[in-house]
């Protein structure tokens, strides 16, 4: 054992630049952080920077460095699709090859919606492909009024359900999102994740989510890196949406964020944490506040931010702690629509011994979760190389 706690922390969305592969999902010349970069006349990220961040694509502000305080690569993936469930689950070692469904252009069946209403007791309102700030500007009141639940997806693989706190309440929130999970698991209706989307406030100008978001996710389709570390005894911990994205599968402890600095602070506290095994942390705020709603300035001011936080942590990191940062997918601000992007994401491995190292292009998200395993004398994985040995 090499190294006694790995940190991996997601960066929600913050691809670096367009693969091969990009033009098959319509992506053209697509990189998140490069565009986030120019469209500010620069971006400050000098703890990145640090590591290496600069060395992979051109991002304005943020030079390249030939002595980084870590190691540097880039991965591509090797899944079909583009979602925050197949990256997630590629990293912990699983290829998917069958894309979950989505239902952006038609929105769901009308069977589909007919069985929610008679299962959950809930009428339904919306049921179309929205921004989930607007439709709740949008059909509120009306929600407020009738009881109605506002039904509504995006490009990704997702049913969300959005209700008022108050007066729809949020236990009967999480009752219906349960329901309705059980009722996608059939193959005509499979999308990856029902989420529950409560808000709050007394009309359109005051409506706004609540950090009480939660996910319902299908359960990973093989053995991921989680179940084989939780199996040999060794603790997963998860930080944000990961819990959820994994279906609690492999999960051995679990704490909620309220924001990306919220998540950043309990990562921060949890080194004080004597553990033996996996942090796995996501940052969800790029990618949903910033990257889907074409928010490049607010974007750019939540990866400052996050950049100081990470300076703090990586401060406190042990000479047996190993940090690694990267992404699930882009979600370029600056593109069309307001979909995921499909592009390289970034490889930033930190730990106090380190110094300068090239990792390269990685063909799989995978050659995290084979490393992770290599670490710990594990194996099981179906997909990934370790770089345990070079670092």
């Amino acid at each position: 054992m090499k190294y006694k706690r790995i940190f991996v922390i997601v960066m929600d969305s913050v691809g670096c630049g367009y693969t091969e592969k990009s033009i098959e999902y319509g992506d053209i010349n697509v990189n998140t952080i490069k565009h986030i970069s120019e469209y500010n006349n620069g971006i400050t990220l000098p703890t990145l920077e640090k590591l290496g961040f600069g060395n992979l694509t051109h991002i304005l502000g943020v030079n390249k460095n030939n002595n980084t305080i870590g190691a540097y690569g880039y991965m591509d993936e090797m899944s079909i699709g583009k979602d925050t469930l197949t990256g997630h689950w590629e990293m912990m070692g699983i290829k998917t090859t069958t894309p979950f469904k989505t239902f952006t252009d038609t929105g769901f069946p009308q069977e589909l919606i007919e069985r929610i209403e008679k299962e959950t007791g809930h009428q339904i309102i919306g049921n179309k492909s929205a921004s989930g700030t607007e439709i709740i500007k949008e059909l509120g009141l009306e929600h407020i009024n009738t009881g109605k639940m506002i039904v509504y997806t995006s490009s990704d693989s997702v049913l969300q359900i959005a209700a008022h706190e108050k007066y729809f309440g949020l236990d009967e929130l999480y009752r219906v999102c349960e329901i309705t999970r059980k009722i996608c698991m059939d193959p005509k209706y499979m999308v990856g994740r029902i989420i529950a989307r409560p808000f709050i406030g007394e009309d359109p100008s005051s409506f706004e989510r609540t950090s009480n978001r939660h996910d319902y996710a299908v359960s990973p389709s093989d053995t991921t890196a989680l179940n084989i570390l939780k199996e040999n005894n060794l603790d997963v911990i998860s930080v944000g949406k990961i819990k959820d994205i994994f279906n609690n599968s492999g999960i051995t402890e679990s704490y909620k964020s309220k924001n990306n600095d919220d998540g950043m602070r309990i990562t921060i506290d949890l080194l004080k944490k004597d553990f033996t095994g996996l942090c796995f942390v996501n940052l969800v705020d790029f990618d949903s506040l910033y990257g889907h709603r074409r928010d490049p300035l607010g974007y750019e001011a939540a990866l400052e931010d996050f950049d100081s936080l990470l300076n703090e942590m990586l401060s406190k990191v042990n000479q047996d702690d190993l940090v690694i940062i990267t992404a699930d997918h882009g979600n370029d601000p600056t593109w069309i629509g307001t979909d995921h992007t499909r592009e390289y994401v970034p490889l930033l491995v930190y730990s106090p011994n380190i110094n300068n190292i090239n990792l390269g292009k990685r063909e799989t998200f995978g050659d995290i979760g084979k490393t992770i395993l290599d670490n710990f004398g594990l194996s099981g994985l179906k997909i990934g190389k370790s770089f345990l040995d070079k670092i």
